[in-house]
């Protein structure tokens, strides 16, 4: 019941985001990078969160800056995981065993340490950022699915003589489904952080509105 919980209120959150981000122009007042207004002007009618040192709306920032952030999150929302736990749950044998040592691997390295590392020597930008945050989140997904494949792969309709990847179409992803659903969830949030905190660092892309980079030309102008 608590994990449904947690997956409900998730959703909500995940779907609010996803809102501000599809409605942004119509929910914003202003383009949020044109300058509209003095800089640093107080909260009121007209401008929702006050201007920034610029002169631009914060709240159209924070509008528009939901559809990078979104972005991001939906595109590295662990795929790898899904594939490497459904695979290594149903094969067994050599291949279960070589997919969980990478998976390990994986677990074992620092996860912010090795998201800097990579952010900094890798070409800044949307495809890159996806890309690691992808990279560096699905182990954790990997193994749950691996574990949900091997209960589901001793009571499975194979010794009918269905193929394997007929039984995974049409039968296991199916039952995963919920499960799967769930751990997107906790995947889109937490690589939406993760997107937050290294454009708050000047490692994300200087040029696209995001909440990150916000908070990054917030505080240098501190």
């Amino acid at each position: 019941m608590k994990n449904k919980a947690i997956g409900i209120v998730g959703l909500i959150l995940i779907s609010f985001i996803a809102c501000l981000a599809i409605f942004a122009p119509l929910i914003a007042q202003y383009d949020p990078n044109a300058v509209v207004g003095p800089s640093y002007a107080k909260p009121s009618a007209e401008f929702l969160l006050g201007t920034n040192d610029v002169g631009y709306d914060i709240f159209s920032e924070l509008v528009y800056g939901a559809q990078y952030s979104l972005l991001v999150g939906l595109t590295s929302a662990a795929g790898i995981g899904i594939v490497v736990g459904v695979l290594s749950g149903w094969f067994g044998g050599m291949i279960d065993s070589i997919l969980m040592k990478i998976t390990s691997f994986f677990i074992t390295i620092p996860y912010l340490p090795l998201v800097i590392v990579l952010t900094a020597f890798l070409p800044k930008g949307f495809i890159s950022m996806s890309l690691i945050l992808g990279l560096v989140s699905w182990p954790e997904i990997a193994r749950i699915l691996r574990s949900q494949t091997m209960k589901m792969r001793i009571l499975s309709i194979q010794a009918m003589g269905v193929s394997h990847w007929y039984v995974i179409r049409t039968h296991v992803i199916r039952e995963l489904l919920p499960l799967v659903t769930y751990q997107l969830i906790l995947r889109i949030k937490a690589s939406i952080l993760s997107e937050a905190a290294l454009s708050f660092l000047g490692l994300g892309e200087p040029t696209v509105k995001s909440w990150g980079s916000m908070l990054y030309y917030a505080q240098a102008k501190d």
